[in-house]
């Protein structure tokens, strides 16, 4: 596990003082249910971390597919989501990342609120935490605090004004980030699309030093010439 960067990353970068989501907008509930216990769905993997991929989806989509209007993503009283971190991932420098290392502790009910606007599902962080963050980080809130300052730096393209692009191609949405946010790299952006062509997700790639690096051919994707929708849903 690559201790050192993250104790590094952590002490360098500024923390959010509450992590904002690429929301529309976004309330959170007064109070949240408790927490399952978590059952791991794979085996245990303690391996050395090479790099990080950081998961956003497209929350229409997931709406719209998923059609679970009781979640607070999809739930209109709590606000109207964009781009939601999806989780940040390790990742080995071969076959198949890190994974399951601890399943305890549970996010605590105020590191969950402060997260709801990044993630809007505390059943979500609590898992991503225990899948993948007990791999990278000793607690669940170094674990959130890292995923929310790389969710803070990132500045996503106007998806809706990309949706009614003629004939939209996933090139242009990687060309719509480059102008946005700064430092990427092209061949760092991966995108996942739905067999009709639906924007589902971005992966966004990084190094060990939390720098943006060149993703895996699995996680890029869509090619830049593959036609690509996106569902407003809005």
């Amino acid at each position: 596990m690559h201790r050192i960067a993250l104790a590094l990353f952590l002490a360098l970068a500024p923390m959010a003082q509450t992590a904002q989501a690429q929301a529309y907008q976004c309330r959170v509930p007064r109070s949240l249910p408790p927490l399952r216990p978590i059952t791991p769905d794979g085996p245990t993997r303690k391996r050395p971390i090479a790099g990080y991929t950081l998961a956003a989806s497209w929350s229409p989509d997931w709406c719209k597919t998923h059609r679970n209007t009781s979640s607070m993503q999809c739930d209109r009283r709590y606000g109207r989501f964009g781009f939601v971190l999806h989780g940040l991932w390790p990742e080995a420098a071969s076959g198949s990342p890190p994974q399951w290392c601890q399943t305890l502790p549970l996010p605590r009910p105020a590191t969950l609120r402060q997260h709801l606007c990044m993630t809007p599902s505390p059943g979500l962080l609590a898992h991503e935490w225990a899948k993948h963050g007990s791999c990278m980080a000793p607690t669940p809130e170094k674990y959130l605090k890292v995923s929310a300052i790389l969710w803070r730096s990132l500045h996503w393209p106007d998806a809706d004004r990309l949706s009614r692009k003629q004939g939209l191609t996933a090139g242009d949405f990687r060309n719509a980030f480059l102008e946005t946010t700064s430092g990427w790299r092209r061949e760092a952006i991966g995108i996942e699309l739905s067999k009709g062509g639906w924007l589902r997700e971005v992966r966004l790639c990084y190094g060990r030093d939390f720098r943006p690096t060149a993703c895996a051919s699995h996680q890029f994707g869509a090619r830049d010439a593959a036609p690509m929708k996106i569902w407003r849903g809005l």
